[in-house]
């Protein structure tokens, strides 16, 4: 929930990013609006997830690129950790790989560092409130990801059949997931895993557990 002004609990925002001076900048731009809290300013992804996992903000910004754990790799591990905390990520590229790796890990804000100090409010309304926000200048990137994926379910219908326990199962698979890390990372046993990945496979008509991993592999951005 976004706070209101003059609230007694304001946000409580982590920043992570490598550069002093834009950290400190962006950090001012948004102590400067009632409502919103820096907690916390790292400069490099381990100490981020650190402070995260002992501070557990209400939402971190995180540069894509630093150095120790990256920006996605530090989202990586706070899913893995189960860490409940939102995140806008930010970036210096318009790179659509980079795009399709943030979406698949289900981050919801995505902001080019050029335009940040402009986009960040209606970044951090937009996640806070439930919704995704990408810089308007990437927008296609989405569009893109939207039309392959409705391609892909006009392909597959049996997708629409999944239920959201196989939904999840599948992103794992395209993660390159065994059944036993699967298992684990979502509190079942290997064996009801296995048996999910059998009923994946006959609702897509995808036959094997190698034509599985590889339908898993190729089609790993269109997955939502």
């Amino acid at each position: 929930m976004m706070p209101q002004e003059n609230s007694s609990s304001p946000l409580r925002i982590l920043i992570a990013d490598d550069h002093p001076l834009f950290r400190q900048g962006l950090r001012f731009a948004i102590e400067t609006r009632p409502g919103f809290r820096v907690i916390c300013e790292e400069g490099n992804g381990s100490s981020a997830l650190r402070s995260i996992r002992e501070l557990q903000p209400d939402l971190c910004i995180l540069d894509i690129s630093m150095p120790g754990l990256d920006g996605l790799e530090v989202v990586r591990q706070m899913r893995a950790q189960r860490l409940q905390c939102e995140v806008v990520l930010l970036t210096m590229y318009k790179e659509e790989d980079l795009f399709d790796i943030a979406m698949d890990l289900e981050v919801k804000g995505y902001v080019l560092k050029e335009s940040a100090v402009s986009d960040i409010f209606d970044a951090i309304r937009s996640v806070m409130s439930g919704h995704r926000y990408i810089s308007p200048t990437l927008g296609d990137f989405l569009v893109r990801r939207r039309n392959d994926a409705e391609l892909l379910r006009a392909r597959k219908p049996g997708l629409d059949r999944l239920t959201p326990a196989e939904r999840r199962i599948l992103r794992l698979i395209a993660e390159d997931k065994t059944s036993k890390e699967i298992a684990a990372e979502l509190g079942l046993s290997p064996r009801t895993v296995e048996n999910h990945r059998t009923n994946i496979c006959d609702k897509l008509d995808v036959h094997g557990v190698h034509g599985l991993v590889k339908f898993a592999f190729e089609n790993k951005s269109r997955l939502k």
